[in-house]
């Protein structure tokens, strides 16, 4: 039934196309990269896209679609890991928030609004500045940063389920409230998690690839978009395409994962089945 309102959404079906293509081009970047993307030729630097190199070349003369290519793989992972490091801390914060509450989740929840309280960006700023430059560093900020997104969620999800007949009759047969979370709460909140987890896969690569602008990401010579951006920046006059390619990735990857979200959300809502 899922899939079946899933195709009906044709934004849906455009984002998993691109989100297809993206993933792709990561998984075989060293099948479909034609060039190395690290291989400098500083005589063909901010050469325009032609026959030899489709996307053109960087300043250092590096293949413009090779490092577009290698930089979907990291973005993704950049993403993936960051979500799993929200999901992984804020789905079990907010559970136990919620379902316990009292002290517990009045502390949790004003830490919540702190964290909330900043600028998602310049929260990530703070913890890359603490934590040190680089990728790894990267990702546990944006993970850390998208903690209170999911916290919150899943915190007014289990509120309202655990006034549920179904948490009642499982309490009254002598289940423990681990398990109670684990087997009856939890489960009926994967719909909201699926959801919001393809949503904040897009604003972690956003998030990364400002952070690369900066120069507060993936160090040269890595292929990150965000870098790629920085780097062609004092270039856009004399070579647009430095600068147009690795953004429109970006912009591709991040409306694939609205779409796809959108999509989801819709085919997992069963009053749109109706």
């Amino acid at each position: 039934m899922v899939w079946t309102q899933f195709r009906r959404n044709r934004a849906g079906l455009v984002g998993l196309v691109l989100l297809s293509a993206f993933l792709s081009a990561g998984l075989f970047a060293p099948v479909l990269a034609p060039y190395d993307p690290y291989e400098i030729e500083l005589e063909s630097g901010l050469k325009r896209p032609g026959p030899g190199h489709l996307l053109g070349q960087d300043e250092l003369g590096r293949d413009m679609l090779s490092r577009v290519i290698y930089g979907a793989r990291l973005s993704l992972v950049i993403g993936v890991i960051a979500v799993t490091i929200g999901v992984g801390i804020g789905v079990p914060v907010g559970a136990i928030s919620g379902y316990f509450g009292g002290l517990p989740d009045l502390l949790v929840q004003r830490l919540i609004d702190v964290m909330l309280a900043f600028p998602g960006i310049l929260l990530a700023i703070v913890l890359v500045a603490i934590l040190g430059v680089g990728l790894v560093q990267v990702m546990v900020a944006v993970g850390i940063v998208s903690i209170p997104v999911y916290a919150r969620l899943v915190r007014g999800q289990v509120l309202s389920l655990r006034g549920q007949e179904f948490v009642d009759a499982a309490r009254a047969v002598g289940a423990t409230s681990g398990r109670i979370i684990l087997r009856h709460v939890l489960p009926n909140t994967l719909a909201v998690i699926i959801v919001q987890s393809t949503l904040q896969i897009a604003s972690a690569i956003l998030a990364a690839a400002a952070l690369g602008f900066l120069g507060l990401g993936a160090q040269p010579p890595a292929a990150e978009w965000g870098s790629m951006l920085s780097n062609a920046r004092q270039y856009i006059r004399l070579a647009p395409h430095s600068v147009m390619f690795p953004g429109l990735a970006i912009m591709l990857t991040v409306l694939g994962f609205n779409l796809l979200g959108d999509a989801i959300r819709d085919a997992l809502d069963p009053r749109m089945r109706i």
